[in-house]
This record gives C-alpha cells, sequence and structure tokens, in this order.
C-alpha cells in the first residue's frame, strides 16, 4: 500500500535524450522581455492581446516499480508496454513539461487524465508533480476516466486525489490530514478491465476543500462526496467552460436527466447564455468524435455538450482520452461537416502516456452514428500515434491560431521514423451571441 502523503520531490530526468529536449521550432515562446517597465517575468506577466494556452492530456505514468497483483508491468514509469523500446516513460511525461516551460502560456488547459493508474493522491505527489508541479498555478484541469474510475486491478479514488491535489485537503487539529477509504463502482464498459484479477483494497484518500482549482467537491453527511469538477474563465477576450464528463459513476449516470448530470448541463447552459464574450472554447476528456475509434459512453453523452454549445455559437471542443493528437474539420452535434456554424474538435491526448494510432477506415465506433467513413471524411489532420506533444493555442480577439509540435518521437519498435510532426492552422470566431464576458465557477 503507498503512502498517503508521499514526500518524494526530486526532479527526475532519464538519460541524455531526456536532459536536452526542447520546445520545437514554430511554436511560439512568448517574448521574456514584452514588458520593459517590470522585472517580473513569465510566469507573472501576460503576452497582452492575444495570449497563449497550453492544451495537452493523458500525462503522468504511475509511480513505483511493481502493479497490484495479477496486473503486468506495462505502464509503470519504468517499464512501458510493448512495442515501446524505451525504458523509461519519465522521458515521454518530462519532454511535454519542458514544452510548455519553453513555451510560456498564459495557462494551460488540461484535457484529462493526469496521472495513471486511478490517480491517487499519493501518485500525484510521486509522478505528476515531479514534472507538471512546476507551473501548477498555471492549471487549468478537467478530469478523466482515470481519476475516478476502477481500473487495472486498483480500487478507484472517485476524484478525491484530482480534488485533493487541485483544492487542497482539509485537516484535523493535530495538522493531520482527514482520509477516508473510497469505494466507486465501476462502469459496466470498463468491467473487465475492473474486475481481474479482482480489485485490492481501497487505500485511504485526503478528503478535499470544497472549491479550489479544480472547481466544487461536496462532502456528504456519509463521509463520500459528489464531485463537480466544472467551472469556467475568461482569458483575453475568450470564453474557456471546463466541463466533467466522467458521468457513468455519479448519481444518475450519463443520462441527461440523471441528477449529477443534469445538473450540470443545467449549469453549462446558464453559463453560456450569461456569456458575452467574443469566442468560446470548452475543453472534457472523452470526445464525442474519437479520432482512435475508441468512443465511449461518456463520449456519446457529450453530444449534450455539443448541442448546447452548437446553439450559443462555441467555436472549439478540446478533448484528451486518444493517446495522440488530431483536429476534425467544423461539424455540427450530430457529426456533420458545417463550415459556417460548425465547432472544431481537437485531440490533444499526447501528455506523456503510451500511445494510441489514429485509425480512419472500416470502424463504427468513432462517432456516435456509427458511420464507418466518418473519420475518412471529417479529420483534416493529425500524427501517427508516434509523437508526444503540446497544442499552443492563441487566443486573438476575434479569431485563433493552432500549433501542435512534436516534443518527443515514441520509440516504437518498428515504426518509421520521422523526428518531428507539427500541424498548424488558423480560424474565425462565429461572434458572440450578444457581446462581453464573465466568469463562473460550477456549483451547484
Amino acid at each position: 500500500m503507498r503512502p498517503v502523503l508521499g514526500r518524494f520531490r526530486a526532479a527526475v530526468l532519464m538519460g541524455a535524450a531526456a536532459s536536452v529536449l526542447i520546445f520545437a521550432a514554430g511554436a511560439w515562446a512568448q517574448d521574456d522581455k514584452h514588458d520593459q517597465h517590470s522585472n517580473n517575468k513569465w510566469p507573472y506577466s501576460t503576452s497582452g492581446h492575444s495570449p497563449v494556452l497550453a492544451v495537452v492530456g493523458d500525462i503522468a505514468c504511475q509511480p513505483g516499480e511493481t502493479e497490484p497483483a495479477g496486473e503486468a508491468n506495462h505502464e509503470l514509469c519504468f517499464n512501458p508496454k510493448s512495442p515501446y523500446t524505451s525504458s523509461s516513460l519519465w522521458q515521454s511525461q518530462e519532454a511535454t513539461a519542458n514544452q510548455i516551460e519553453a513555451m510560456k502560456p498564459e495557462a494551460v488547459a488540461i484535457t484529462g487524465d493526469l496521472q495513471y493508474q486511478v490517480g491517487q493522491y499519493s501518485d500525484f505527489e510521486e509522478s505528476f508533480d515531479l514534472t507538471y508541479g512546476a507551473f501548477k498555478f498555471l492549471h487549468r484541469p478537467s478530469p478523466g476516466n482515470h481519476e475516478f474510475y476502477d481500473e487495472h486491478s486498483e480500487t478507484g479514488v472517485a476524484g478525491y486525489g484530482y480534488f485533493s491535489y487541485y483544492n487542497g485537503f482539509q485537516i484535523d487539529a493535530h495538522g493531520n490530514p482527514i482520509t477516508t477509504t473510497v469505494s466507486d463502482p465501476c462502469p459496466p464498459a470498463l468491467a473487465t478491465a475492473c474486475n481481474y484479477p479482482g480489485l485490492t483494497t481501497p487505500n485511504a484518500q485526503p478528503v478535499p476543500r470544497a472549491d479550489g482549482q479544480a472547481g466544487h467537491f461536496e462532502l456528504g453527511a456519509n463521509g463520500t462526496g459528489v464531485a463537480d469538477g466544472w467551472y469556467s474563465y475568461n482569458l483575453g477576450s475568450w470564453h474557456l467552460i471546463s466541463l466533467n464528463i466522467e458521468c457513468s459513476t455519479q448519481p444518475g449516470g450519463c443520462s441527461t436527466t440523471g441528477a449529477w448530470f443534469a445538473a450540470q448541463l443545467e449549469w453549462l447552459k446558464k453559463d453560456l447564455e450569461e456569456n458575452h464574450a467574443a469566442c468560446t472554447a470548452a475543453y472534457w476528456h472523452q470526445p464525442t468524435f474519437s479520432a482512435a475509434n475508441s468512443i465511449s459512453p461518456e463520449g456519446i453523452a457529450a453530444q449534450a455538450f455539443w448541442q448546447l454549445l452548437y446553439e450559443r455559437k462555441a467555436d472549439l471542443v478540446l478533448n484528451g482520452h486518444d493517446h495522440l493528437y488530431a483536429h476534425y474539420r467544423p461539424l455540427d452535434p450530430s457529426g456533420n461537416y458545417d463550415p459556417k456554424n460548425g465547432i472544431r474538435e481537437f485531440i490533444v491526448g499526447t501528455g506523456g502516456e503510451t500511445l494510441d494510432a489514429i485509425v480512419t477506415t472500416n470502424t463504427t465506433t468513432a462517432d456516435p452514428s456509427g458511420n464507418p467513413n466518418f473519420n475518412a471524411l471529417n479529420l483534416e489532420a493529425g500524427a501517427t500515434g508516434n509523437y508526444w506533444g503540446v497544442m499552443a493555442l492563441k487566443l486573438h480577439e476575434h479569431g485563433y491560431e493552432w500549433d501542435f509540435e512534436s516534443a518527443l518521437e515514441a520509440p516504437l519498435a518498428g515504426a518509421p521514423s520521422s523526428p518531428t510532426f507539427s500541424d498548424k492552422g488558423v480560424g474565425t470566431c462565429h461572434g458572440s451571441v450578444h457581446g462581453g464576458g464573465n466568469y463562473s465557477q460550477g456549483n451547484n
């Protein structure tokens, strides 16, 4: 059993390759000299009219040298699964963290699955925090399934580790963390992964504080909590919305009329109605349109997000879950090409975890309609599954530029070698329904 509060804080650099990783040429690094009258450089200064948002998800490997009994040692930090030939996943995680630091963004939108396998607080301390913790206060996170569900023969922590890491945790009169054991249910779609070879004993987790960087967490009278985790904020002329699609284990599940999901939809509707920004983007973990042929029940449920966003003229959807980089042409909530009012979806699941391949043909699970040619018709660009990296999103007053640059090529056995991958483009916002700006945090 891992300790609740790890104290390991050493910087981890694995090999010469990691020590020389830098942000690839072509993406925007903020100019430290833009403020000639102040000694406060990044991260305290800002870039002015067109801030940069770094976008990435699916990041930190599971620390330690053993996994639970019966689980193969295939995604630990020190022993990645085949077909990788590298000896460590620390390198990819460190590479994308270095990339963000070189980019010097105003904020970092994290599209879920920050910490593998089930996001215990001690795992956050012993892996994610060692790299991405360097610029933690810039994070604008959204949670993923690995922060919520029972997977890989470990008992899930229902977001407790994630919320404790970002919001802080409650302490007793002696300054010790107040902890509880959490046994959240396994979503039916993950039954095999959850129940083989049997769940381990739950590890006690700190009880999160109610409000903070990750949004709202509500502690019930029985010592368990309902994690909301949705909020919104403004950056430059843009309105940005972080949502929580991990609905399968929440009260009412992923039904749009279920208590938890319906509350989030009601909050989103109100947030969008009060939004007066010229440009709007929303992000969550599991995509509605999957470049890896891995659409999930949560991704299908997220069509309800799409519908509200589309009605209010939103511009971008940002996701993770698929461990790759890709973007689609502008789509309506049903996946139809809509060049005038459609929303462009980006998938940036390339923060450090093992990678997926893009699937473009002979698929029936890329979109909710089951169109086998959906990806072939609608994907505009994507990496081949060989690259970790971060997308820089420059937020202009009435538009945007994106620049995905690879940070590190994956050492895949037998894969064709190409040193770097880059995808750049520009877009124009649809314009506000009524004009202005606001900030709000999700809170039932």
